[in-house]
């Protein structure tokens, strides 16, 4: 009797101690989804699906596009930033997009290539557009109101945004040079065969972004086509 008295009491200081266990290991799972009680894992997959719906798209944005000052699209784009953060309104906006292009300047016989805003004037804004953002976006310095119809400023989907911003995405592939060309000008060629050759512009092509010069060859005037990043204009 006495053997089956211990007996007993060996195995419900046992399972005590299991309790005791699991609940050590539950406790230490919640902060560790990474630990496993009874060869399953705590909060695993339940866990890692949370967290992917933990911040859900604010199912309220929408475009809109915002007049400002030509020239200051970018200090409007920092300043309506600086004015949500100070608000406090950063869950009411998303993303703030000026639409540039890139462009290759020659100066000094060097090409830079920068990006060029296309639509001066423009920021497009995607928010939840209500009463305070309004006042925020109104306020901001340079800013002279919404493209509207009436008194509601026009919402626009993201295809719509996508299809003016993507011209961005073409153009970077061939950006344009920024030089106008005019007939019978002089340039000089500045690289090719025909490099550090002087003649006369005869021909213009805008799209293809070249020109078709004469250069005297022999005493004989000789036309040659030349891409725009391939002259410069002769001091001459």
């Amino acid at each position: 009797m006495a053997d089956e008295l211990e007996q007993t009491a060996q195995h419900a200081e046992e399972s005590e101690t299991l309790t005791a266990a699991e609940g050590t290991l539950a406790v230490e799972a919640a902060a560790d989804p990474e630990i496993a009680v009874a060869g399953e894992a705590v909060g695993g997959d339940a866990v890692a699906a949370d967290a992917e719906t933990a911040a859900p798209v604010n199912e309220n944005f929408k475009w809109y596009i915002i007049h400002a000052y030509s020239g200051f699209e970018r200090k409007v784009k920092e300043s309506l930033q600086s004015r949500v953060a100070a608000y406090h309104l950063e869950d009411k906006v998303g993303r703030i997009e000026i639409p540039t292009e890139p462009t290759t300047e020659m100066r000094n016989g060097k090409k830079y290539t920068i990006d060029r805003v296309f639509l001066p004037g423009y920021v497009f804004v995607e928010m939840a557009l209500d009463n305070d953002m309004w006042h925020v976006v109104k306020n901001t310095p340079r800013v002279t109101g919404f493209l509207q119809t009436g008194d509601q400023p026009n919402a626009l989907s993201e295809e719509e945004v996508n299809a003016m911003l993507n011209r961005a995405d073409v153009t970077k592939e061939k950006p344009k040079l920024k030089l106008k060309f005019t007939k019978g000008e002089q340039v000089r060629i500045t690289d090719g065969p025909f490099n550090n050759f002087n003649g006369a512009v005869d021909d213009v092509n805008e799209d293809k972004q070249t020109l078709k010069v004469m250069v005297s060859i022999f005493g004989r005037p000789t036309p040659t086509e030349v891409s725009f990043a391939n002259v410069e204009k002769s001091e001459e």
